[in-house]
């Protein structure tokens, strides 16, 4: 009696494959943690010159008023699609935890 449609490749089970299986979730993960950094990177720098742009304006230096509310508004967007994008990731943290085996 067949249970579900999933036939399993043969290949997952031989050595060298499963070595590769592994590299490569771990390369992934890799990946995804260096992208993740990558971007929370570039909040901070839109952070730090949204602030540089604020305190330039502030000392009277020659800063467009526009320019600062671009930059100001850029990072507090950025920022709260970073806080979003947590929220799901801890959300989808406490799912997998949730789930009985």
């Amino acid at each position: 009696m067949k249970i579900n449609e999933f036939t399993p490749d043969s290949k997952i089970f031989e050595s060298n494959s499963v070595g590769n299986v592994i590299n490569k979730e771990n390369n992934d993960s890799n990946v995804f943690f260096t992208i993740l950094k990558d971007k929370l990177n570039e909040v901070n720098n839109k952070q730090i010159s949204a602030e540089k742009f604020t305190s330039d304006f502030i000392k009277g230096e020659d800063v467009d008023v526009h320019e600062v509310m671009i930059n100001s508004e850029e990072a507090k967007m950025s920022m709260e699609l970073a806080v979003q994008v947590r929220n799901k990731i801890v959300e989808a943290y406490q799912e997998l935890n949730r789930m009985q085996l």
